[in-house]
């Protein structure tokens, strides 16, 4: 059993008078008079064998946290707790965890097996009990047939299998993942996110996993924390954070092509909610009329925001020119300009019938329950 939390844990680089001076003008993250705060009142608890992913823009304090989970970054504030047990100050050889990174950081003298094997060497582990563990992973992994090369024979998608099978034959509580796959080609990412995905169902951990990658955020997590300037936006399910952002920045973060924003109006009408957007107006659906209703929500400027997928073209609804059309297989990417907002549409492909061209005038839909709004002063979704 791997449990574990983290409890409004916070962490702070010292800097000098001079430095902060100059950091203010170059850093959107917290200066205090302790310094530098790149990680802030970071609150979750993860469960047994659950799959988390921390995913945010670079400098956003993802990788900080975990490398205080692993021991590697001092903790400046709260508490870290594996199994019940605080370990802020306990050795990174003593919390039961193994870390994946970025730059595979395997031995270049030393071949796979020897690599993979290190580790339990250097715990007295018997012979026999090491070459059983080395090859059940590289079987896990599909390595065996590279047992014997050295890592400079590989190439970067069997390393990085090499480094993840270093990491699974300490049998970890945890396994923390530092964008393991940010050095691949694309054509290699996906195939391994799929291998990590199979090895976390043949593994008894509980995996933390960074990227700056949504992609991978959405088909690896159990729920993805999404952080920003060292704070956490939101906490959720991969659907739960796409079909109800918690604010204007989770909203064009996740998802791609990104969503789409528009100054629009939020009207209550008879008891009842629209969104206008010029002379277009679609009521909001029974959900979203419940929540609004709960909080009191009264009418008010919003920032719309409605997904490239769930726009329709037709003949009705709010013009727009069309400026690129992009062929993308099954489906052809509109971007245009609506009334001075960029707006990129998803239109299925039909045959040819459906070509566009620059210049061309067209219209588009959207429903009532594919609509966002978000408030104008705080960006924060008003349904929440």
């Amino acid at each position: 059993m791997a449990t574990v939390q983290l409890k409004n844990i916070k962490k702070v680089y010292p800097i000098s008078e001079e430095q902060k001076k100059e950091k203010r003008k170059k850093t959107n993250l917290e200066i205090t008079e302790e310094g530098v705060v790149a990680v802030q009142s970071f609150n979750l608890d993860i469960a047994d064998k659950e799959f988390i992913v921390l995913v945010g823009p670079s400098g956003c304090g993802k990788s900080t946290t975990l490398r205080m989970v692993a021991g590697l970054e001092d903790i400046s504030g709260g508490e870290l707790v594996i199994d019940g047990k605080v370990v802020n100050d306990v050795a990174p050889k003593d919390r039961d965890i193994a870390m994946v990174f970025q730059s595979y950081a395997l031995y270049p003298h030393m071949t796979v097996y020897e690599n993979m094997a290190f580790s339990l060497k250097l715990r007295k582990v018997p012979k026999e009990e090491i070459d059983k563990k080395v090859r059940e992973a590289a079987e896990i992994l599909d390595i065996t047939q590279y047992l014997n090369r050295k890592p400079k024979a590989l190439s970067g998608g069997q390393r990085q299998r090499v480094a993840i099978g270093r990491a699974i034959v300490r049998a970890p509580k945890v396994m923390l993942m530092d964008e393991p796959l940010s050095n691949l080609d694309a054509k290699l990412r996906n195939e391994m996110r799929a291998e990590i995905i199979k090895l976390r169902n043949r593994i008894d951990a509980t995996f933390i996993y960074v990227t700056h990658d949504q992609t991978e955020a959405m088909t690896l997590g159990d729920r993805i924390v999404i952080m920003k300037d060292g704070s956490v936006q939101q906490i959720g399910t991969p659907q739960e954070v796409f079909n109800h952002p918690a604010n204007l920045f989770v909203a064009g973060f996740i998802g791609m092509p990104v969503m789409n924003f528009f100054d629009a109006q939020l009207e209550k009408e008879d008891g009842k909610y629209y969104v206008k957007l010029g002379k277009y107006t679609v009521e909001l659906d029974a959900d979203k009329q419940k929540r609004l209703k709960k909080l009191d929500i009264q009418s008010q400027p919003v920032t719309l925001g409605v997904r490239p997928e769930h726009t329709e073209v037709g003949s009705k609804g709010v013009e727009a020119t069309v400026e690129v059309s992009e062929m993308m297989g099954s489906s052809i990417h509109l971007h245009a300009n609506a009334d001075g907002h960029d707006v990129i549409m998803i239109v299925p492909f039909n045959n040819d019938r459906n070509i566009y061209a620059m210049g061309d005038k067209i219209h588009f839909t959207f429903n009532g329950s594919v609509a966002h709004v978000f408030s104008k002063e705080t960006g924060k979704n008003l349904e929440f």
